[in-house]
């Protein structure tokens, strides 16, 4: 091996986006021992015929449910980052495929469960596991067979070593801590809510976010109106009872942790029948295409969402990168987010290449002392720690705008506020 400088030495250096890549070829793909995912012929299409090919799964919602323009444009995103890896050297010999295996999901969990089995044998790791349930329903099968993951979701429980099992890579803060700071924001540029109403799906996501903003009232003074649980149209219906029972608490604040479908509906019937106060989202709720439906001027006046990323508009390197890597505008912010949570991956990538470990259980090793960049596009909090640095953390506030990019402007980036700081939170909000 041509490295001899400590591991531990190794890790703690920010590896940049592109210088270094070739560098993590020290192990060449005819020194690396192969397993799943990894071979020494080229990845299908490639032009790069002296290299071999990393494989990458994905499970996502990329037609037919819920969040498909999330997962599609998001998919999008990691697509562009690879290709840019590749283009750039590629890891320790290899290009990376995340195309082969990449499986559309509906965000059904049984389609989810169907698929991780499917590619399982196939893969080095997983590029993408979109679903808060549906990844935290694989974790023990994930544990059984070493794989790595990215995660597609925000949930409090990737930021701890004792709920992901150091399998679950994550970029960002979680559905928990996005609500605090977005309450902070929000009370700052609007008002202070005193009774406030969370609309959210029912498992970790929405009790994630819902908790959040239970910790944020409890610190501030405010009352938790009610905590309204439902799901997609596609399970559910319609958001008829949800937009009842808010009516019924008479809040002053609505905060959403649902699909852009469920959260037009629910605002658009909401101002319809006299609702009067503002409405706040999780990063999920917004699509450009709302601004399309009969709740556009609701949205548009009323309502604001959270993201851990930096915006396409942004000046941060990551997303300058992000924006020269396409020659057209996304059609939503999930494009960014794609992007942003493939640096974790890429870092541990170039780290067990550099270590001969570009194998399952070598992968999940080499997390311990993994650090990461995000580029000033995203927090990336260092993987093998046993929780975040909560003072890390910020967010980006959009408001909608038709003009804008992606049908939303940014209005406030690298938002912090007060509250989180307060709170001593050192587990995930939501358990298993």
């Amino acid at each position: 091996m041509a490295f001899t400088k400590p591991r531990a030495l190794r890790r703690a250096a920010v590896i940049p986006f592109v210088a270094g890549l070739v560098l993590a070829g020290a192990c060449s793909s005819s020194e690396q021992a192969e397993g799943p995912g990894v071979t020494s012929a080229p990845c299908p299409g490639s032009a790069h015929k002296d290299r071999g090919c990393i494989y990458l799964g994905v499970l996502s919602d990329l037609g037919g449910g819920p969040f498909a323009p999330l997962g599609i444009s998001m998919n999008e995103g990691q697509l562009a980052f690879w290709n840019q890896v590749n283009q750039s050297g590629g890891i320790g010999g290899y290009d990376i495929d995340i195309t082969t295996y990449s499986r559309n999901t509906s965000f059904d969990p049984r389609v989810h469960r169907t698929a991780y089995h499917e590619i399982e044998p196939h893969v080095l790791a997983l590029a993408q596991s979109l679903g808060t349930g549906q990844s935290i329903a694989l974790l023990n099968q994930m544990d059984t067979d070493d794989m790595v993951s990215v995660a597609a979701t925000q949930w409090s429980g990737w930021n701890y070593r004792s709920a992901d099992r150091n399998l679950v890579l994550s970029a960002g803060y979680s559905y928990c801590t996005e609500a605090v700071m977005g309450l902070d924001w929000f009370a700052e540029n609007h008002y202070a809510p005193r009774n406030i109403a969370i609309v959210a799906y029912r498992g970790n996501w929405g009790g994630d976010y819902a908790s959040g903003a239970l910790k944020w009232a409890l610190a501030n003074g405010a009352t938790i109106a009610d905590r309204i649980d439902t799901g997609p149209n596609g399970e559910v219906g319609n958001q008829d009872s949800p937009v009842e029972e808010v009516l019924a608490a008479s809040p002053d604040l609505v905060m959403l942790a649902t699909g852009p479908a469920e959260t037009a509906e629910i605002v658009g019937k909401l101002v319809k029948a006299g609702f009067t106060g503002r409405f706040l989202g999780s990063l999920p709720t917004w699509n450009a295409a709302l601004l399309q439906t009969a709740a556009a001027p609701a949205l548009t006046a009323l309502y604001n969402y959270t993201t851990p990323v930096d915006s396409w508009s942004g000046d941060s390197v990551g997303a300058q990168r992000a924006r020269a890597a396409v020659d057209h505008e996304p059609a939503n912010f999930g494009y960014s987010l794609g992007w942003a949570i493939s640096y974790p991956l890429k870092s541990l990538l170039i780290a067990a290449a550099a270590d001969g470990e570009l194998t399952r259980s070598g992968l999940r090793r080499t997390i311990a002392d993994l650090t990461t960049d995000g580029e000033g596009m995203v927090v990336v909090h260092p993987a093998g720690a046993t929780a975040p640095d909560l003072s890390e953390e910020w967010s980006v506030v959009f408001k909608p705008d038709a003009t804008a990019p992606m049908g939303a402007r940014a209005i406030s980036t690298g938002y912090q506020g007060t509250t989180l700081g307060r709170l001593g939170i050192q587990e995930p909000c939501t358990r298993l």
